[in-house]
């Protein structure tokens, strides 16, 4: 049985990889410093499972580098990040700590490994967010970068980071960009989840501006997929973009989200969307363009949005204890207001 790391596994994505990955017969590292956005509620199912493994660890500790030549991993997910735009606003410190420092960390350690592993691929993922604002058409691989968050920017600088190693040292190594991910297991701290905790809270569903702000959505279940297949199937030094080419804005998934939940339970009066001040620098739209991963992987995001939704919904009313494992200050606050106006 081969093994893969996955960093960041206690998180939203990373969780459903390891569970993907598992169903696919890997023997899976988890690799994770287990922060606010941790959560030992997402691994629960497979936490007695013999070929899985947590190991807490900063991505930017030099400890990291016993565990990869102790497991001899063939393949490295990174998907250790801080990933909130909000966060970042208020506070961009352990954004480059992770999303930089520690990205450094693991290209340092991967490049002496892959020398006496040449198997071994690491692949990195990152976000949509790092191209900016789009406000016509979809961006390809090859669009320039113009992140315009902290946040966005730390990642911007971990692919470039990833791309130099590649091209100097020949790691190999793949970087992948992804649109907005929901599903099981997000942090609350999100649009989607912070909506259903609402309506399931009886509490208002707060709408940055307008509720215009457009992202592409792909069902978290589908991103995983697609990783896995560019970890066996992907060129060496590329980048994927994958996305679902599925836009909404923000007013549309609110009312989806209250149409499947009165279908579902009762909804209480004071659920309600409310308009709230938008956060500084909040980019319109984000969009990719997916051709590349479709055209030379053959693969494509099997959910439809509405169905990935009702599915969402329902594992968060199913799992009403996910809330209840996460500190409510982390669901309630609100961040991202801090500008230099």
């Amino acid at each position: 049985m081969k093994n893969v790391i996955v960093t960041g596994g206690l998180g939203f994505i990373g969780s459903n990889l390891i569970d993907l990955l598992l169903k696919k017969e890997y023997s899976v590292i988890n690799i994770d410093k287990n922060t606010y956005s941790s959560n030992f509620y997402n691994v629960k199912e497979f936490k007695k499972n013999k070929n899985y493994r947590y190991i807490k660890c900063d991505i930017a500790n030099k400890k990291l580098s016993k565990i990869i030549f102790k497991f001899k991993p063939v393949g490295i997910f990174n998907l250790a990040a801080e990933t909130h735009v909000d966060r970042s606003i208020d506070s961009p410190n352990s954004f480059i700590h992770s999303n930089i420092i520690g990205v450094f960390n693991i290209l340092e350690i991967f490049r002496n490994f892959s020398k006496k592993n040449k198997r071994s691929k690491l692949i990195h993922i990152s976000t949509d967010e790092v191209y900016g604002d789009i406000l016509n058409g979809r961006t390809k691989e090859t669009y320039p970068y113009n992140p315009s968050s902290p946040y966005a920017a730390s990642k911007a600088s971990s692919d470039h980071l990833v791309s130099s190693y590649v091209r100097t040292y020949k790691i190999p190594a793949i970087v992948t960009n992804c649109s907005n991910n929901y599903g099981p297991k997000q942090h609350p701290e999100k649009l989607i989840p912070k909506l259903i905790y609402n309506i399931l809270s009886n509490k208002k569903l707060p709408i940055y501006g307008k509720g215009q702000n457009s992202r592409e959505w792909i069902y978290v279940k589908d991103h995983c997929e697609a990783l896995i297949k560019i970890f066996e199937k992907g060129k060496l030094g590329n980048f994927y973009n994958i996305g679902s080419n599925k836009n909404l804005i923000n007013l549309e998934i609110s009312k989806k989200l209250l149409k499947i939940a009165k279908k579902k339970i009762k909804v209480g009066k004071n659920v309600k969307i409310e308009f709230v001040k938008d956060r500084p620098g909040h980019d319109t739209r984000y969009a990719l363009n997916s051709n590349k991963l479709i055209k030379q992987l053959k693969w494509r995001p099997q959910t439809n949005f509405e169905s990935g939704l009702k599915q969402t919904f329902e594992w968060y009313l199913n799992n009403l204890n996910y809330f209840k494992s996460l500190n409510k200050k982390d669901i309630l606050s609100r961040l991202g207001l801090k500008s230099n106006s």
